[in-house]
């Protein structure tokens, strides 16, 4: 079996799950191994994402590894054999990994959190305010790799309206609606489409206002994923090389509560209609 040489962010997150385990155990690799008999390196390139497993293999380890939780064990089961691909699969090679990690890690989550400090959340942007923020880039990109960029942002919507639809909580700081990426009418286009999507019955837009003062994460751009298993549950944060991904129980339970403080300081969904409705009709 070739190794996959770019493992997606749901094999990655399958074998950091069965690393966890393994950990959890006190097993080492080549005991592991040993165990499931095999040799180390299947064990160390299915931990990577590097290669699949049966998934008479994945309960197998399972056992070894004393898992005495049956629903994650169903949910990684779910993850063996050949990949699913998804829509994003199309844009493979043609635009960032990370934008298909993100679109790949949204599609599958049972619900999403978000927070924003000083942009519009990616699956609400206009298609006009997507091309006004991809012409800063500097150096300036290809015209061609703009507009399939701007056509990957766009399909991410469909996680929001699929059925079943993904609940959906998005905290955006005052800041980022005051920005008139594109120019005065882009943003205020921008501001009503956001305004129209916080009308769905599985979207709910917070705005954190300038009243708030300081918070939790201010300045990050956020996106918590969670599986079908708490378990399985991603975040990933923008920085400037690139998507970072954190996955460990810690971590996740730390950007929980993160997150809880930020919403404890933002508007309710009404006062946020409010807000946005407010500012669009003033700029």
């Amino acid at each position: 079996m070739a190794p996959r040489q770019t493992p997606t962010i749901s094999q990655r997150r399958f074998g950091a799950e069965l690393r966890r385990l393994r950990e959890a155990v006190g097993l080492s690799a080549p005991r592991a191994a040993e165990l499931l008999g095999t040799d180390r390196t299947t064990i160390s390139n299915v931990e990577a994402g590097r290669f699949g497993i049966s998934e008479q293999r994945l309960r197998r380890l399972a056992s070894i590894y004393e898992c005495d939780d049956p629903a994650l064990v169903e949910v990684l089961a779910s993850m063996t054999g050949g990949r699913k691909g998804g829509w994003w699969d199309e844009y493979r090679g043609k635009v960032p990994p990370d934008f298909l990690d993100v679109a790949e890690l949204e599609y599958g989550a049972r619900s999403l959190r978000t927070l924003q400090t000083a942009h519009m959340p990616g699956m609400f942007q206009t298609e006009d305010h997507a091309r006004a923020l991809f012409d800063l880039f500097i150096p300036a990109l290809p015209r061609l790799e703009v507009e399939l960029r701007i056509a990957q942002r766009l399909a991410r919507h469909e996680v929001i309206t699929k059925e079943p639809a993904v609940p959906y909580t998005g905290l955006i700081h005052e800041a980022a609606l005051h920005m008139q990426v594109g120019g005065r009418l882009v943003a205020q286009a921008q501001l009503q489409h956001l305004l129209k999507e916080s009308e769905r019955d599985n979207v709910t837009l917070q705005v954190i206002p300038f009243s708030a003062g300081g918070f939790p994460m201010a300045g990050d751009s956020v996106l918590y994923a969670s599986a079908e298993s708490a378990h399985l549950d991603t975040v990933q944060v923008d920085s400037p090389i690139g998507a970072v991904f954190f996955e460990s129980p810690t971590q996740l339970a730390n950007f929980r509560r993160r997150l809880d403080a930020v919403e404890q300081v933002a508007l309710n969904a009404q006062q946020s209609r409010d807000c946005i409705l407010n500012i669009a009709q003033n700029l």
